[in-house]
């Protein structure tokens, strides 16, 4: 016979001691008649009144009318926490794999029925089960994550291709008011700016962000003290908020976008699916439309709808935007090299050459590279280069030695005859000669370079003087004018020129040759 609930068997034993039919008590208790019967005669053999069975819980009640279903001793549970553990850990196991395991070592152990049974009883006494109340403060908090289901509809008419779109999907805790755009891939810098996108959408900014202990969001996942990816970590410095991280395999922690989620898998991707874009851009434009659309319709179970919530006091709790825009940066450490020049992205970018063999770290933009030492001072900051040379140089950063070749090495004959024409007349022509009396210019290049120089030893008058005097002899190379320089030629021309010719009677004068 079917065992009947304590609290039906109460109500029977009351009528029937106030002296109720069994006809008048199975219509009260909504019970058959020989229910009833049944009832009163169990309670007659035990000897169970009204008032006895009042002070008894149920499970007394429940043995003691039927000691044949439930006297019997109870099969000891198996280890219900340890079971738990591993099925949230190894999501390829389930409960049928554990009791065929726990048959293994119990041979007389519970049946899989009983165990399912026990195991789920288990899980609503220990609150396994159980929902918390989760009451959002307006504004506070914005749930980040990607949707797992991805759709190939983006065309590329230039190379026949199709693309892979993931939707990233930013939610706000009270009003589930939701942001999401489509991107090729899920990579940081696509993570990253999604963020700045949702939240200028909004047109505020959060205290909280929670998102996955994802790889782009943590690099060590972890409840208590995860490690914040350093450019996610740039992100938050930057628009002052909080990210904390939800739980790993913890849903509920970030209910309000898993549940948008799942509404956008039905009433966005679903009305995606089938159709092309070509391109991104056209995709999102198509995606922001519908989520207009979507938002405007009322909730299920509370007042207003996505938009109203949001407009009525997410909204108004949200912090400003900062002035300037977050921009991305990618971190990368690299020890620098002999030629003091680290690489990012096969280009090669100079820092001082006092940091050899130091461990430097490159902060690269869209449009700088920015290099920190160990202190994390900035060090050198160069413009990104995509194209062109492969190595960008900042002469600063060079020793002296490889500077003063670097600079002769960029000489040419415009830039030899402008030196040359900024000390002196004479000098230009001197170099003019050189350069010009060389089948190739190239070959005069050193030679010019060591003239020049000259005249931070000598200085320009001197300098001048000697290349008229070499003018003069005909003979403009490097070792004739550093010879005049070196024997101080060059100042006994300048002194016969500054003395007039003495007066001597025996001296005929320019007459006597007309």
């Amino acid at each position: 016979m079917r065992c009947e609930e304590p609290v039906k068997v109460l109500e029977i034993l009351r009528l029937t001691e106030q002296g109720y039919s069994q006809r008048e008590i199975a219509l009260s208790v909504k019970c058959g008649k020989s229910t009833v019967g049944e009832i009163q005669k169990r309670c007659r053999n035990s000897k169970l009144r009204y008032g006895v069975a009042e002070e008894m819980t149920n499970d007394e009640i429940k043995i003691l009318l039927y000691p044949d279903s439930y006297g019997h001793p109870l099969k000891e549970d198996p280890d219900w926490p340890s079971i738990h553990e591993r099925l949230r850990a190894n999501k390829r196991l389930n409960l049928q794999y554990l009791w065929e395991e726990y048959k293994e070592e119990n041979a007389s152990g519970l049946s899989y029925s009983r165990f399912c049974h026990r195991y789920l009883g288990w899980k609503n006494e220990s609150g396994k089960n159980v929902i918390m109340v989760q009451n959002r403060e307006p504004g506070r908090e914005l749930f980040v994550d990607w949707i797992g289901d991805t759709l190939n509809c983006v065309f590329d008419s230039s190379t026949g291709e199709t693309h892979t779109a993931h939707f990233f999907v930013a939610t706000l805790g009270d009003s589930s008011y939701p942001y999401v755009e489509a991107f090729p891939d899920e990579k940081l810098d696509k993570w990253l700016l999604a963020h700045v996108n949702a939240l200028r959408y909004m047109g505020g900014i959060p205290r909280v962000i929670v998102p996955d202990n994802c790889k782009t969001a943590t690099t060590k996942p972890s409840y208590y003290d995860p490690v914040i990816n350093r450019s996610y970590w740039e992100f938050a410095k930057h628009y002052e908020v909080a990210i904390l991280p939800a739980r790993v395999r913890e849903p509920q922690d970030k209910a309000a976008v898993e549940s948008s989620i799942g509404w956008l898998e039905t009433w966005l991707l679903e009305w995606l699916r089938g159709k092309r874009f070509f391109g991104f851009e056209a995709l999102n434009i198509e995606i922001q439309d519908r989520v207009k659309e979507l938002v405007k319709r009322p909730f299920q179970k509370r007042k207003g709808s996505r938009q109203s919530v949001f407009e009525a006091l997410d909204k108004l709790a949200l912090r400003p935007l900062p002035y300037i825009q977050f921009e991305y940066a990618d971190y990368v450490v690299r020890r620098t090299p002999a030629n003091y020049h680290v690489e990012y992205d096969g280009f090669h970018y100079s820092v001082p050459h006092g940091l050899y063999k130091q461990l430097v770290t490159i902060r690269a933009t869209a449009t700088t590279m920015e290099i920190l030492n160990d202190n994390r001072e900035r060090v050198a900051l160069h413009q990104r280069r995509q194209i062109g040379s492969r190595y960008v140089t900042n002469l600063s950063h060079m020793p002296s030695n490889h500077r003063h070749q670097h600079e002769s090495n960029n000489f040419d004959g415009a830039k030899y005859r402008m030196w040359a024409k900024n000390i002196g007349v004479q000098t230009y022509a001197a170099i003019d000669l050189l350069l010009s009396s060389q089948i190739a210019e190239e070959q005069a290049y050193r030679s010019c370079m060591g003239i020049l120089q000259g005249s931070k030893k000598y200085g320009n008058e001197r300098l001048e003087a000697a290349c008229a005097k070499a003018i003069a002899m005909k003979s403009c190379s490097y070792t004739t004018i550093i010879t005049i320089l070196k024997n101080g030629q060059d100042k006994v021309l300048a002194s016969a020129k500054g003395k007039p010719m003495p007066q001597h009677e025996n001296l005929r004068g320019a007459k006597a040759y007309v």
